[in-house]
C-alpha cells in the first residue's frame, strides 16, 4: 500500500515515505525529509512504544482477534451500533476519508470498509496486529500504531472521524475529543461515544479492578480470564427464559464481576456469548482509565471545540454523540 496522503511525521509534520523504493508494508522504516525514522513491524508503521497504559487492550484483542466482528458472529451487532452512531445510515461514509481512532481488532473497521469508506485506522496498543489480520484484504485500508494525542496525521484531513469505545479509557477525555476535532475537514463529522454516569460498576468490579491493575498486564490478563472462565458455568445455568430465571439472573449480575450479555444480545449463540463474557470481563477489570460522563458534559465539550449540529443522547455503551465542524472557519 502507498503512504496515505494524510500521514505526517509527528515530530515536524512533514510527509513520510518508506525507506528505499518500497511500499509501506515491504519497508522496515518510514522516514521524513528531516531524517526522523519510524519502524514498520509486522507490516504496520509504529509511532509509539507498545508499553503504555493501553497494553492490556493489545493483549486482549490479540487473544480474541475476531470475537466482536460481525463477519465472525454472523450478526449485525457492530453494523447496527455504528449505523446508529452515524445517524441511521452507512451511506455517508462511501467514498469518504475516515479516521478510526482506537480501532481495536476491527469490529467497526470492517463495517466501514464494507460500506465503501477509505479508512485510516490507528490504535495505541498492539491491537493493530489483530486489525491488520482482519482487514488487510480490503482496498483503501491503512493501519498504524499511534497515540491519539500525537497522531502522525495532517490536521484538517478527514471527512469523518469515528471513535467508539475508546475515549473513556484515555487519560483526559475532553482533551481527546478536542484533539480529534482538529483533524476534521471543514464541514466534516465527528462520531464518538462514552461511558455514562450510570455505568454498571458493581461492588465486585470495584474491589477486583485495583488488584488487577497492580499486576503486570500479562498476569492481569491471565487472572481476569481465569476468573471469567470460573464464573461462566454459574451464569450459563441462568441462560434461560424460564419463569423466575430472569430475576435470578438480575440478582447475579449485581454481585458477579462477569460481564454477561445474555439479555443484551439474544442473537449470539452460547459459544459467542461465552467469548464476549471473557473478553469484556477482562476489559472492565483491567482498563487503566475508566471515566464517566453525562450527556450534558459531552455536549459542553463538543460546544467548547467549536463544533455545530451537535446531537448527544443516551444509548449504546452510555452516551453517543456526533457533531460537525463548521464549513467555514471564523
Amino acid at each position: 500500500m502507498e503512504v496515505p496522503s494524510e500521514l505526517r511525521c509527528p515530530e515536524d509534520e512533514g510527509p513520510l515515505a518508506p525507506e528505499g523504493d518500497l511500499t509501506v508494508h515491504d519497508a522496515r522504516t518510514l522516514i521524513c525529509a528531516h531524517g526522523c525514522q519510524f519502524p514498520v513491524v509486522k507490516n504496520i508503521p509504529r509511532f509509539v512504544n507498545s508499553s503504555n497504559y493501553a497494553e492490556g487492550f493489545g493483549l486482549q484483542w490479540n487473544a480474541f482477534r475476531k470475537t466482536q466482528l460481525d463477519s465472525y458472529t454472523g450478526t449485525t451487532i457492530s453494523h447496527d451500533r455504528l449505523t446508529r452512531c452515524l445517524g441511521g445510515s452507512l451511506d455517508i461514509v462511501k467514498g469518504k476519508s475516515v479516521l478510526e481512532a482506537g480501532c481495536g481488532a476491527g469490529r467497526f473497521t470492517e463495517v466501514l470498509l464494507g460500506a465503501g469508506a477509505r479508512v485510516l485506522a490507528c490504535d495505541l496498543s498492539e491491537a493493530v496486529e489483530a486489525n491488520y489480520e482482519n482487514c488487510a484484504h480490503w482496498p483503501n485500508y491503512f493501519v498504524c500504531q499511534a497515540d491519539i494525542q500525537r497522531l502522525p496525521l495532517a490536521l484538517n484531513s478527514f471527512d469523518i472521524i469515528v471513535c467508539l469505545g475508546v475515549i473513556q479509557h484515555t487519560p483526559d477525555p475532553e482533551l481527546t475529543i478536542a484533539t480529534l476535532a482538529k483533524y476534521l475537514k471543514p464541514g466534516a463529522t465527528l462520531v464518538i461515544d462514552h461511558y455514562a454516569r450510570n455505568y454498571s460498576y458493581t461492588f465486585s468490579r470495584r474491589l477486583l479492578r485495583p488488584l488487577l491493575l497492580r499486576m503486570p498486564p500479562v498476569l492481569a490478563q491471565r487472572a481476569a480470564f481465569a476468573l471469567a472462565r470460573a464464573l461462566l458455568p454459574m451464569h450459563k445455568m441462568l441462560w434461560s427464559n424460564r419463569r423466575g430465571i430472569g430475576r435470578l439472573r438480575t440478582y447475579l449480575s449485581k454481585i458477579s464481576p462477569l460481564v454477561d450479555y445474555y439479555g443484551a444480545y439474544p442473537q449470539l449463540d452460547r459459544a459467542h456469548l461465552s467469548e464476549w463474557a471473557i473478553l469484556d470481563t477482562h476489559d472492565t477489570l483491567t482498563d487503566r482509565y475508566k471515566h464517566l460522563r453525562s450527556v450534558d458534559e459531552i455536549k459542553r465539550c463538543l460546544v467548547s471545540c467549536g463544533l455545530v449540529e451537535i446531537e448527544v443522547y443516551e444509548g449504546g455503551n452510555g452516551v453517543e454523540a456526533r457533531a460537525r465542524r463548521t464549513s467555514t472557519e471564523p
